[in-house]
């Protein structure tokens, strides 16, 4: 712990290096300490004397005044000194040398733009603007910050020189830690004060020294160390980060942090960020070079993202990510993609803007993770989307679309596809009820590459249309279930939709999936993504939701259902001749009092009546700081998998500084823990310190290219930041870290 306090003590704050969630802690209390005013029982006038003398000139207001010759002036009384840099109140001052040296005593209070000062002494050398101040003590106006000093002296240009001082953001009455130096010093226009000979004392036990230090004196952001992270687990061993934020310009940026692995190595971490009129991006890279585990290569993750304009209408959006192997996201961790992802993403597109219509060219790679080789990329995809209004009511719109689908696995193809849609749509809607009309045609060519004997066909032509019709409908009555003034509504949702058929089972798969469905996609008309599948439909979806309403207009339970019902077998999909609807799905939200939470969605098979699908949260807010939530998660076949897990998550503060949250995971369906977390978090205005335990699912790629999911993780992560030396928001909230994080179950108003 020595060690890790000594590499504290050079930190410097970079306000906008860490971005992060609000933390459930009483952040908003803590978030600056709050010290007795610094000048008790001094004159008041101090702060507001409208009087503002000029260049080379002293002003001295007082009760009492004897003067000597016209050289010589005493006074006593509420003294009041003002000079152009400074305001000084003082209980006798003697002014000497035709008011160009003053000497005052008694009760003096100092303040100028940088600093207040509580003094017992002090003297003005008017010719040379110099203040001189014995036995003090003093506030920094830039920061929260505040010590003692047996000497500080200011200069003309405004700089700051203090002799024997402490220096801390904690309370005067309670110093949890306390920095001591023989001097400190803080030049005008500077953003740093450096502090010679310093001891650092935490407790009241000094901890370690240096010759040297230097410290932030404003918010701005500022070049230096920030504080380091340290944890450890069973595959990484040790794990210590000490991050080095460099302000190039004020706009740009970048953080180095050299990563220490005591099992694998040392890692060099970056981030690079810049902000310009017409662009912004940032770049980050991971890089290993040798793994201790794994000698015969190094290691890297490289992610850049850039955005902006070329013209006034044309747009370009870049997302670029790499690895050089599966399993560097599970073991280093990413701020960007979670240990469940399957690939990365490569992205760069550019967006010509029109009045009516909006061009596009995409270039759409995938770096995949393991030995999925089948992937697709759009390479390019070249697509426009115009609408027309014809009307108040009458609108039609062209989406059409080019892409060329390449694949890195020689044993597959490539394909091209050129895509058009024309549609009309008819829209009108009053105060209570909606009506559309959507008439449209899929016009799809198809080139692939194939041998002569493959079943997939080399030319291939669908024409496809298709005719949406959509009622919906708002009903309201007043109720009391939720209060005086409440309303409940009644919004029922019909929607028939036909789409002819056509044979697609000569055309391959490129960028199509199925979907899942919620009540409001039941009324998309489509059971896929991509274009490579259109599914012929001849049916009617019905949704009926209601919700309750209190007089301030939130939202207290909301219940939905729908279903689709078949007037005829999609052949498309192969559906079950004697399945004549979709499975039910139900969505219900409630607030059922200020801190009882439900969200729960369900999925019945309509012929067994079998759950398919399930989510289910609970959560108990006792107030703002504390809560209990229940999770469910059940899917009966998820890629040939049934995912049934229940999870339980739980913070609460021990008191006003200490908080405590815990996390486990269970997976029925293997009747073992898949997550554990714990972690116990300290904090008080001026400093704050966590401890967390983890052990977890790792997940790994094996050399076949498939998951090992047999291995855990254990691990233990120590963070703590000394506010007023580094970022107060170092502590990012306990619930959202982990594998599965926190989730609110609410999200009306």
């Amino acid at each position: 712990m020595l060690s890790s306090f000594a590499l504290v003590s050079c930190m410097t704050y970079a306000d906008s290096v860490i971005s992060e969630q609000p933390p459930i802690s009483r952040t908003t209390q803590l978030a600056q300490c709050v010290n007795p005013p610094l000048f008790n029982g001094v004159n008041a006038r101090t702060y507001t004397q409208q009087i503002v003398p000029e260049v080379g000139q002293i002003v001295v207001l007082a009760q009492q005044a004897d003067i000597v010759n016209d050289e010589v002036a005493s006074f006593a009384g509420n003294v009041d000194i003002l000079h152009p840099m400074a305001r000084i109140g003082a209980d006798q001052a003697t002014v000497n040398n035709s008011g160009q040296q003053v000497l005052a005593s008694g009760n003096i209070a100092f303040v100028n733009s940088q600093i207040q000062v509580k003094s017992n002494l002090i003297a003005l050398d008017n010719d040379r603007n110099n203040f001189v101040m014995e036995d003090t003590q003093y506030r920094l106006n830039t920061i929260n910050a505040q010590g003692e000093a047996s000497q500080i002296s200011i200069i003309q240009d405004q700089s700051l020189s203090l002799s024997d001082v402490t220096f801390t953001s904690c309370p005067m009455q309670s110093q949890d830690w306390l920095l001591k130096a023989s001097r400190i010093s803080v030049d005008e226009g500077d953003s740093f004060g450096q502090a010679f000979n310093t001891r650092f004392y935490v407790g009241g036990v000094p901890v370690f020294y240096l010759p040297y230090f230097a410290f932030p004196v404003t918010s701005e952001r500022q070049s230096g160390l920030l504080f380091p992270t340290i944890s450890s687990s069973s595959d990484n061993g040790l794990d210590i980060t000490t991050p080095y934020y460099w302000n190039i310009a004020p706009n740009v940026d970048a953080t180095l942090a050299p990563r220490l692995l005591t099992n694998r190595g040392l890692m060099l971490t970056s981030e690079l960020r810049f902000l310009l009129p017409q662009n912004q991006g940032q770049i980050n890279l991971e890089y290993l070079h040798k793994d201790d585990k794994n000698p015969d290569e190094a290691r890297y993750f490289l992610r850049w993202q850039q955005s902006g304009k070329l013209s006034d209408r044309l747009e370009y959006r870049i997302d670029f990510n790499d690895v050089n192997d599966a399993n560097h996201v599970i073991d280093f961790g990413s701020d960007f993609y979670n240990r469940a992802d399957t690939s990365l993403n490569r992205y760069f597109g550019l967006r010509y803007i029109m009045p009516n219509t909006v061009f596009n060219i995409e270039l759409q790679d995938f770096t995949v993770l393991g030995e999925q080789t089948d992937n697709y990329r759009a390479m390019p995809r070249i697509s426009s989307h115009s609408r027309f209004a014809l009307s108040r009511l009458w609108r039609f719109d062209l989406n059409t679309e080019l892409t060329h689908f390449t694949n890195q696995n020689p044993n597959l193809h490539d394909a091209t596809r050129l895509h058009v849609t024309p549609s009309l749509t008819f829209k009108y809607h009053n105060s209570w009820s909606d009506y559309a009309a959507q008439l449209s045609y899929f016009a799809t060519r198809y080139r692939q590459n194939v041998a002569e004997d493959s079943p997939i066909a080399r030319d291939v032509k669908r024409n496809i249309s298709q005719l949406k019709i959509n009622g919906h409908w708002h009903f309201e009555r007043p109720q009391r279930l939720t209060g005086s003034g409440s309303i409940v509504t009644l919004e029922p949702q019909v929607q028939y939709l036909y789409t002819e058929f056509a044979e697609q089972s000569n055309i391959g798969i490129y960028d199509t999936a199925p979907l899942f469905n919620t009540v409001d996609n039941l009324f998309r008309g489509q059971s896929f993504t991509g274009l490579d599948r259109i599914t012929d439909n001849n049916q009617l979806t019905i949704a009926l939701a209601s919700r309750f309403v209190n007089a301030q207009g939130m939202e207290r339970a909301s219940m939905s259902l729908g279903q689709i019902f078949y007037f005829s077998d999609s052949r498309v999909l192969a559906r079950d001749s004697e399945l004549n609807s979709s499975s039910l799905i139900a969505d219900f939200d409630f607030r059922m009092s200020s801190r009882w939470f439900l969200k729960s969605q369900i999925q019945l098979a309509s012929q067994t009546d079998k759950v398919e699908r399930s989510s289910t949260t609970l959560e108990y807010r006792r107030d703002e700081y504390s809560l209990l939530q229940l999770n469910q998660r059940y899917v009966r076949n998820l890629s040939n998998e049934t995912i049934n897990q229940i999870g339980l998550s739980a913070a609460y503060p021990l008191s006003d500084r200490w908080q405590w949250v815990g996390r486990w995971y269970h997976d029925q369906e293997q009747n073992r823990t898949i997550e554990t977390y714990t972690g116990l978090q300290y904090e008080s205005c001026c400093w704050s310190i966590r401890l967390v335990a983890q052990r977890q699912l790792l997940n790994r790629y094996q050399l076949d290219g498939q998951r090992d999911i047999n291995n855990f993780d254990s691990g233990v992560s120590l963070q703590f930041s000394f506010k007023g030396l580094s970022s107060n928001q170092q502590n990012a909230n306990m619930l959202l870290d982990g594998m599965f994080g926190y989730r609110q179950p609410y999200f009306t108003q």
